[in-house]
């Protein structure tokens, strides 16, 4: 008994100090997670992977408050590797992925557009 609290007491540590591995990634990529709260916008979803490097486009909305999304993005990307370098913009090895945000009674849209360097 004492083990099972020690190996979930791991777990949770583990899974609350790394909050983009619990969730679902953007559509073509496994380092750009969705967080909590945001959904698809149906047929938004535009994957290319070339010799030059992937091209992806994609829209998600949630009512959430841009702020909020913000700080995620913050907060998370770094931990896999993404390095801000302007206002909603990140960079990681040659790649580059954007950030633009939308508001529509209440809803923000989110459109990740990730492209070679």
């Amino acid at each position: 008994m004492r083990l099972l609290a020690v190996v979930f007491s791991v777990l949770l540590t583990f899974w609350l100090a790394f909050p983009a591995m619990a969730g679902d990634f953007v559509p073509g990529t496994e380092d750009v997670p969705v967080m909590p709260g945001l959904t698809p916008v149906a047929d938004s979803a535009l994957v290319f992977d070339k010799p030059q490097g992937r091209i992806v486009e994609a829209q998600f909305q949630g009512r959430l408050k841009r702020a909020q999304i913000a700080a995620f993005y913050a907060e998370t990307l770094p931990q896999l590797g993404w390095r801000q370098t302007g206002t909603d913009s990140w960079q990681r090895d040659d790649e580059i992925l954007h950030l633009e945000f939308g508001e529509t009674d209440g809803e923000v849209t989110v459109g990740f557009s990730l492209s070679p360097r």
